[in-house]
């Protein structure tokens, strides 16, 4: 069981451009200005829905191609809309916030996302059930709920215009878990069960394979804060390996897995395996729980929570479940945004 993930060849430059639009003020309104962003290819968005139909203060784009998103949402914010409609998976949330963090800066508007990816981590952060809805949305909105969460962005270090935001970053053997999760969703499983599918087979491969599995070995791999020392490392098996990394601002995910249990609020934090020695393996249910001991530390599981951080990885790294090549890259908070809830 193996599948295989889309690898960019490169991080999307995102340069800010000479006049900002960010920050203009509000217009008045008496109905409010909706910029929808629908992906086509997204899971469940065959065909058109309903509840969009006839509606004057909405801004429908369904963008065939990446490429086009950005004159998109520059548009809407020339339109000054007051909310931006994400519908589509995690990817399409992940590609919105790249192409938007030149136009929008710190200043987005208020943010509704539709689950209808395959994956939608952000919305199993936020509480959303599958069957959201924009109408939901709107009487979400109506009653005032809302949440702020910051995504995660990875830049480039020597070309700090390279750079894209999302919320779930990971590499090592994270990497081989997601392409399990793409063979997953050709078989009908998704979200939730595909993460649930995908966390098991993957402790199977790494508990039985022998030593020489793919599934066992580390990843060349060196992490530094963010003033440039090395992060801890327990020293067993290479120090210029690691088994996994994984990063986010989230704090629930599907299937239960929560392996920051105690995290409340949207900060940048990291879980990293430095070996697949069995003694660390058997443990990693409780590690999905997010039960951090001292026995576990010395085997080789740590949790770093920093305002940024830098990697140099020398195999590919997942963001929000499409891969970009290896290299030198700084983690670090994005904006705040504010995402409509139930």
């Amino acid at each position: 069981m193996q599948g295989t993930v889309h690898l960019f060849d490169r991080l999307p430059e995102v340069a800010r451009p000479a006049s900002p639009l960010a920050g203009l003020d509000a217009v008045a309104r008496q109905a409010p200005l909706i910029g929808v962003i629908r992906n086509p290819r997204s899971y469940r968005n065959a065909g058109d829905l309903p509840e969009w139909a006839g509606r004057g203060s909405m801004l429908v784009e369904t963008p065939d191609r990446r490429s086009e998103l950005q004159a998109i949402v520059a548009r809407f914010a020339e339109r000054r809309i007051d909310y931006l409609v994400v519908d589509g998976g995690d990817g399409t949330v992940r590609d919105v916030l790249t192409c938007g963090a030149g136009i929008f800066g710190d200043n987005w508007p208020t943010l509704i996302v539709l689950p209808n990816g395959k994956t939608n981590a952000l919305a199993a952060d936020l509480g959303l059930p599958a069957s959201w809805s924009l109408s939901d949305a709107m009487e979400a909105i109506h009653a005032g709920r809302v949440e702020a969460r910051r995504p995660l962005v990875v830049t480039q270090c020597d070309k700090p215009e390279a750079r894209v935001q999302g919320f779930v970053f990971g590499a090592g053997v994270f990497t081989m878990a997601i392409g399990l999760g793409q063979e997953a969703h050709r078989y009908g499983a998704f979200n939730a069960l595909a993460v649930g599918v995908t966390t098991l087979w993957s402790l199977a491969q790494a508990l039985f394979g022998g030593a020489g599995n793919v599934w066992r070995r580390g990843t060349p791999m060196r992490l530094y804060d963010g003033e440039g020392r090395p992060l801890p490392h327990s020293g067993v098996e290479r120090l210029d390996e690691r088994y996994l990394i994984f990063a986010s601002t989230l704090s629930r995910f599907p299937a239960g897995l929560r392996p920051f249990a105690r995290v409340t609020d949207s900060r940048l934090r990291a879980s990293v395996i430095d070996n697949s020695r069995l003694g660390l393996l058997l443990r990693l249910p409780l590690i999905f729980r997010g039960i951090v001991g001292r026995e576990l530390r010395r085997r080789g599981y740590h949790v770093f929570d920093l305002d940024r951080f830098r990697i140099d990885v020398g195999g590919p790294f997942i963001l929000d479940g499409e891969a970009f090549p290896a290299g030198r890259y700084e983690l670090s908070l994005g904006p705040k945004l504010r995402f409509v809830v139930p």
